[in-house]
């Protein structure tokens, strides 16, 4: 599963809030509510988070392996 932890370890560290994200760069409020819930965003908001961030994609998620065993 992909996980969204590493944006906010990163807006944090960059002392970025979502208020500035939403209404000065222009980021969806959805966009947010999203990320917070863990579910899927598209690529193109990937990139958009990556370029008003200033950061990589790798800064904004990461994968985790599902602990379901499946044998």
């Amino acid at each position: 599963m992909i996980s969204y932890e590493p944006f906010w370890k990163t807006i944090n560290e960059r002392k970025i809030t979502t208020y500035q994200l939403i209404y000065k760069q222009g980021i969806l409020p959805d966009t947010i509510q999203r990320l917070r819930s863990g579910k899927t965003i598209t690529t193109q908001t990937i990139n958009t988070l990556c370029s008003v961030i200033g950061c990589e994609v790798s800064d904004i998620m990461k994968y985790v392996p599902d602990t379901d065993d499946k044998n």
